[in-house]
């Protein structure tokens, strides 16, 4: 695995060992940022369920001003660590070795965050708690986007009933993104802006 492109470009990535995390293959991380590139110049950028830091780090390499990372297990979040300094981005990532819930309260009460991107474990439902906390939460910026990586068979008939709209959904073989927005924004403006 390795950083696609931007100014840590062409370095490769370790991954922790172990089939606990499920790395997003550089084609579909490809596919993802050459969607989300016209959002990632100068945001704040979280990334949870982080696994080896991939996509955190490919933001960061592309120009994202700052990236926090969520990760509760202690040898993934030591992946990230390493990544972050062979990257030389470690000044601008911040880990947080916390379940995702106790990290989402603790960062509370600072700046929001322009993309939110999640990759939980699939079949649990975590990316239905997350989308509910973030609902009650000023964590999301107003114009901000929450972007799920999810399995093809995950439902989201729930979100408008939490104050969200789907923007926009791309499936590949097993998996698909979807990209969630508050239900206030225009989302013409947000369609024709790329995304």
């Amino acid at each position: 695995m390795r950083v696609i492109a931007g100014k840590a470009r062409r370095l490769k990535l370790l991954t922790p060992p172990g089939m606990d995390t499920r790395p997003t293959t550089d084609r579909t991380k490809e596919t993802l940022f050459n969607i989300l590139q016209p959002e990632i110049s100068g945001s704040r950028f979280l990334d949870l369920f982080s696994g080896s830091g991939a996509i955190g780090i490919e933001a960061l390499s592309r120009g994202a001003a700052h990236a926090v990372f969520v990760e509760k297990d202690r040898t993934a979040a030591g992946c990230i660590r390493k990544n972050l300094a062979f990257t030389r981005l470690s000044d601008s990532g911040q880990i947080l070795r916390k379940d995702v819930g106790t990290a989402l309260r603790g960062l509370e009460g600072g700046p929001p965050f322009d993309l939110i991107f999640m990759d939980p474990p699939y079949g649990r439902g975590l990316e239905k708690k997350v989308l509910e906390y973030l609902a009650q939460s000023r964590l999301l910026a107003e114009d901000g986007c929450v972007i799920v990586e999810a399995s093809l068979e995950t439902s989201f008939d729930y979100v408008q009933a939490l104050g969200f709209e789907i923007l926009k959904r791309k499936e590949y073989k097993t998996n698909m993104h979807v990209w969630i927005i508050r239900g206030d924004q225009d989302v013409n403006s947000r369609v024709s802006g790329q995304l």
